[in-house]
């Protein structure tokens, strides 16, 4: 479908956030439906570095993408390569048989930061076609689309936890599950009121390592692992951790919070020793020191660190991990808080 025109007369913006994460990985089928009689669940929360995906007219027959930090790229809407840097986003274009489109993706979080980024723009560029199409905007939906869009173009399972996160953003557990003909989720939100949610904030702590992250290759390790039979008890583990956690954290038992967390990511640390970085293993190890918790976010390997704990031990840990970050370009201390919203369209 040339959208040319049709965008030439109403240009159209999305956006959604990002996140950080617990009991990530669990949200792969290959893990979840064997592990069913545990009810495998991931918990995430909403970040308000939000990825903006624009829709502007571009030449008949042809697809344009571009985002910072990226080459940006023009293709013919017969041919455009799904394995590219950007093949995400044309996959979701061909989806839609789009063409006559310039997609425009500006991210408030750091490239390949971990936070889910791909997968968000995903989920913002999918709500900005049913925009222009005039197709009902469903959250659920758009989340399961730009799912199984990204998992039958990655080369690698995926999960679906990213995807939620953006399209209804706040903070939640999310039990995987299978439904009568396909998998489902069941969203737990944490908090029964906002005020809850905002408080949350201050009990918390992100961290940008510097390194990007490619989720890809520690995410295959620990899915083949699975499989062969390797890890199936510290998968068991990760699964009771990440329920207990979400209840710590609805209950505001913020110590309890980290310890659980710290927990976790010891297990994923003797799994995989490359998940935590040069720098975020000295961020972690602080966080223990200081009585909070430290985790990766997405698959680590680079990217970000995410730490919880009470108010005056966040306070505590906040310049010793600025004091760690300062010695490597481009590492800082995020400004960014809980999201509570999910697809935004202008």
């Amino acid at each position: 479908m040339n959208l040319e025109k049709k965008l030439a007369h109403h240009q159209v913006q999305t956006s959604v956030p990002c996140r950080v994460d617990f009991g990530g990985t669990l949200d792969i089928s290959t893990l979840f439906l064997p592990l069913n009689y545990l009810s495998p669940s991931s918990f995430n929360i909403a970040l308000d570095l939000r990825t903006i995906v624009s829709l502007s007219p571009w030449e008949k027959g042809s697809i344009k993408v571009s985002s910072k930090g990226f080459e940006t790229a023009v293709f013919k809407k017969e041919t455009p390569p799904f394995n590219h840097p950007m093949g995400l986003m044309f996959a979701v274009a061909k989806y839609f048989d789009a063409h006559g489109v310039h997609i425009h993706i500006e991210s408030a979080s750091p490239p390949r930061s971990a936070l889910g980024g791909s997968s968000s723009a995903a989920v913002a560029l999918v709500a900005a076609f049913h925009k222009v199409l005039d197709i009902p905007i469903h959250p659920e939906q758009i989340a399961w689309l730009a799912h199984y869009i990204e998992a039958s173009v990655a080369g690698v399972p995926c999960g679906m936890q990213d995807q939620l996160a953006a399209a209804f953003g706040g903070v939640n557990q999310w039990v995987w599950k299978m439904g009568k003909i396909s998998p489902e989720f069941e969203r737990r939100p944490v908090f029964e009121n906002e005020d809850d949610m905002k408080a949350f904030n201050s009990k918390m702590l992100i961290a940008y390592c510097g390194i990007p992250h490619v989720s890809k290759d520690i995410n295959k390790q620990w899915v083949d692992s699975f499989v062969r039979g390797e890890t199936r008890l510290a998968f068991e583990k990760i699964a009771d951790l990440t329920k207990e956690f979400s209840r710590a954290v609805k209950n505001q038992s913020f110590r309890q919070a980290a310890d659980l967390m710290n927990q976790e990511t010891k297990l994923r640390l003797k799994m995989t020793p490359d998940v935590l970085d040069k720098a975020g293993k000295k961020l972690f190890e602080k966080a223990v020191d200081c009585d909070c918790g430290a985790r990766f976010t997405g698959a680590g390997g680079g990217g970000c660190l995410w730490a919880v704990g009470e108010v005056q031990d966040i306070e505590i840990l906040t310049p010793f991990w600025q004091d760690i970050l300062e010695a490597v370009k481009d590492a800082k201390i995020l400004d960014t808080k809980i999201e509570n919203k999910g697809i935004i369209i202008v």
